[in-house]
């Protein structure tokens, strides 16, 4: 069994690590061996996807930040929280550095007499290279433009800023805060007792240049004592679902298959989940003594296509909803957030949907 994987991303050296480890050969095919890390931008890490990564893929605790509440706040609540999750004896989910958590697996790989990393080649070559199965990561591919082209897309006209914030040291640095700006949400995630990453979802337009990130955070900062603002980096937000998710024997995946407002921090995790119900389907087939073909695609995508969907339909809806207050300028959504937040069976629900995803 040997399978392709174009691109060298983060998704694509994760699913590579989960595969290598059930012995498949797996080669990466990049146009560009050492990709640009932008070292500000973090990942939170389900519960349920890190036991999964720990178990299937690559052992992480170490380069782990455990985060204990959720609270959440409104520009118009006055710094009332609205709503907020707990687990006083455990975690509701981690963070993680992309740059560290890229460096990990690259390093891990590249020990695996399994993995080989390639020069990227002409797909019509590549197709004759006899692969059982070829994964396409690279949203720049030839092949994406040719075959995975066609998504239901929206565009935002917003732009996620993210950032690292040096501070005075805390005791318990172990609090996500997430802020609905009128601008936008804006995440204060723990990383060390001493740092917290910022990602700022902020409605402009591409022609605005006189945004001063800095004193935004500032002005909504109240936890910390802040020495240094580092680098901010900037990036175009939008959501997507792709239509179809194969086309014969090559699968879509990752960031090709579906995109996310970041406001839920599910983009990563929703690929987790997509790569656990594909060494499902990859299982299936190895016990039943079956090829590694077109049916895999076939069974991944009735797996997983409707679920992914409604569940980033859910993510914009909550980004809608909160962005909706600012436009009919009262605080009734506030009032119904809180309410929410009262009944402990609907603050359980919503735990379990964003620590496990949709079950459908």
């Amino acid at each position: 069994m040997k399978i392709c994987i174009i691109g060298n991303s983060l998704t694509s050296l994760t699913l590579a690590k989960a595969l290598v480890n059930k012995e498949i050969f797996v080669d990466i095919f990049y146009k560009n061996k050492n990709i640009y890390l932008d070292k500000t931008r973090t990942i939170g890490l389900s519960k349920s996807n890190i036991n999964f990564f720990n178990n299937n893929i690559s052992k992480i605790n170490k380069i782990l930040w455990p985060i204990k509440k959720i609270k959440i706040f409104s520009e118009n609540s006055r710094g009332e929280e609205l709503i907020g999750f707990e687990e006083p004896n455990n975690h509701l989910f981690s963070i993680i550095n992309n740059f560290r958590l890229y460096s990990q697996l690259s390093s891990e790989l590249n020990k695996i007499k399994y993995f080989k990393a390639k020069n990227d080649v002409p797909f019509k070559k590549l197709v004759n290279l006899g692969y059982d199965l070829i994964i396409n990561c690279d949203s720049d591919h030839s092949i994406t433009k040719k075959f995975f082209s066609k998504k239901f897309e929206k565009k935002y006209d917003s732009f996620a800023y993210t950032t690292i914030i040096e501070h005075k040291n805390l005791a318990l640095n172990n609090t996500a805060i997430q802020i609905f700006t009128k601008k936008g949400p804006m995440a204060f995630l723990p990383i060390s007792n001493n740092k917290t990453s910022i990602v700022y979802s902020m409605r402009t337009k591409d022609n605005e240049q006189n945004l001063d990130i800095k004193k935004l955070i500032n002005k909504f900062n109240s936890n910390f004592k802040i020495k240094k603002i580092n680098k901010i980096s900037k990036f175009k937000l939008k959501s997507f679902n792709l239509r179809n998710y194969y086309k014969s024997n090559v699968l879509a995946f990752g960031d090709l298959l579906h995109k996310l407002h970041p406001l839920a921090g599910q983009g990563f995790n929703m690929s987790l989940r997509d790569i656990r119900n594909l060494l499902d389907v990859i299982d299936k087939k190895i016990e039943l003594g079956l090829a590694l073909d077109q049916t895999v695609c076939v069974e991944f995508q009735n797996k997983t296509k409707a679920g992914n969907f409604i569940f980033s339909e859910g993510i914009d809806f909550i980004y809608e909803y909160f962005n909706s207050e600012n436009k009919i300028k009262n605080n009734l959504i506030d009032t119904s957030i809180k309410y929410i937040g009262k009944k402990k069976y609907l603050n359980e629900y919503f735990k379990k949907i964003a620590n496990e995803g949709l079950q459908i």
